[in-house]
């Protein structure tokens, strides 16, 4: 069986959004001919015109196809752009095939930002879909009938597929291979480009110190600034609303509007940011960690590690921290099994 494959690519795109999920389809190909099989992917680049198309970092790949609606592939994975917005309204053309051509294919995946071309043909009203985190508000506004979850790295509605940011389509390739050709080959290639096969977390992780640079209220950043650099302090929602001269109810209200998320929640992301940190650059024992980013207690920290990351501080250590590392004994810590 061979998987035809367009990526939709147009000027300013997102190169490692295109040749991230190439790569997959590539490793996937060489481990299926490993396996004996007669079957693969044949992946092109297609743009609105064929020829050169210069990408967001000023290298420019070949588009082998022009769109068309009368001819399209099993598969379509639309990229995204640093400039959505604008590339939308640039390219008319791919919001058009998109909304001829999806109904012919077997799936339609948007990558990143590329969930504003779907959004636009009106395939993801009424449906849930996510995209890179910065622009999650930006789609559920320009969009508001699209259900947004800005925290999953991808979704799948049916035959419409949506993944988080850049690296995440790499995910969302690595589910399409799992699909359809199971879990093994998927494995094998996820091994190839040393990636997760299921990335622990959701874009939360990628994180506070982000997401205070998003907010648009200036006491709220300021709080979110002053949070950021006093980690290990007990504060509670009172003291925090007093520093913005607020009730405690229009505090919460206020802060939720501008983050997405509650203060306790932001603190907690916070706190997991900061010892994520710790835990990849140095040797401290996992209590102190704890205790130096306002956990207290390495139990209140590995339960906040699975539930944020899915992973707890031990095996994120042996998975990201240096090379000489301390096991989890000489760490002080041992997880629950």
């Amino acid at each position: 069986m061979l998987i035809t494959v367009d990526i939709v690519i147009y000027p300013g795109f997102k190169a490692l959004e295109a040749i991230g999920p190439l790569s997959v389809f590539s490793y996937a190909n060489v481990h299926l001919e490993q396996r004996g099989l007669d079957a693969g992917y044949d992946v092109r680049l297609a743009a609105p015109q064929s020829g050169d198309v210069r990408s967001d970092t000023g290298v420019s790949l070949h588009a082998s196809k022009a769109l068309n609606p009368l001819a399209v592939p099993h598969t379509a994975l639309i990229v995204g752009a640093r400039q959505i917005e604008q590339a939308v309204d640039a390219t008319p053309q791919i919001v058009d095939w998109v909304k001829a051509a999806a109904p012919r294919m077997q799936r339609t995946a948007a990558l990143c930002t590329g969930a504003f071309f779907v959004a636009a043909a009106g395939l993801l009203d009424g449906k849930r879909a996510t995209t890179h985190w910065a622009s999650a508000r930006s789609l559920q506004e320009r969009y508001p009938a699209v259900r947004v979850d800005p925290d999953s790295i991808f979704i799948r509605e049916g035959a419409l597929w949506t993944s988080a940011g850049v690296t995440a389509g790499i995910d969302l390739a690595l589910a399409l291979v799992e699909e359809d050709f199971g879990a093994a080959v998927s494995l094998d290639v996820a091994r190839d480009l040393v990636v997760y096969l299921k990335r622990p977390g959701g874009q939360s992780q990628f994180s506070a110190h982000l997401a205070s640079q998003t907010t648009s209220h200036p006491g709220i950043r300021d709080l979110q600034d002053w949070l950021l650099a006093n980690l290990a302090t007990r504060v509670g929602a009172a003291e925090m609303a007093a520093r913005l001269s607020m009730s405690v109810r229009n505090f919460n209200r206020c802060f939720q509007r501008e983050t997405g998320m509650t203060p306790s929640a932001f603190i907690e992301r916070a706190r997991v940011e900061a010892a994520r940190r710790m835990l990849e650059q140095g040797d401290l024992p996992a209590k102190t960690i704890a205790a130096d980013t306002g956990f207290g207690q390495y139990e209140a920290m590995r339960k906040a590690f699975q539930k944020l990351l899915g992973i707890t501080p031990v095996a994120y250590r042996e998975r990201f921290g240096p090379a000489q590392r301390p096991t989890s004994a000489h760490d002080g810590s041992v997880d629950a099994a």
